[in-house]
């Protein structure tokens, strides 16, 4: 895959990212009308999101020879 294309995958889902961080925190700032299993589900999200971004980044550093 070029790296034009996987910067851009990787901008998308950073803005993805940032954007369950923020109903993240809305859903912690309600705490009284907080769904544990929502919260759960948007963190695990999260959390996939992050593991994707960090795997496209990787790709887009060159492997070394020993």
């Amino acid at each position: 895959m070029e790296a034009g294309v996987i910067q851009t995958q990787i901008s998308r889902l950073q803005s993805k990212h940032r954007q369950l961080d923020q109903k993240i925190e809305d859903h912690e700032q309600r705490s009284l009308t907080n769904n544990p299993i929502e919260l759960q589900r948007l963190k695990k999200l999260k959390l996939s999101l992050k593991d994707q971004i960090t795997q496209l980044q990787s790709s887009l550093v060159p492997d070394i020879s020993a």
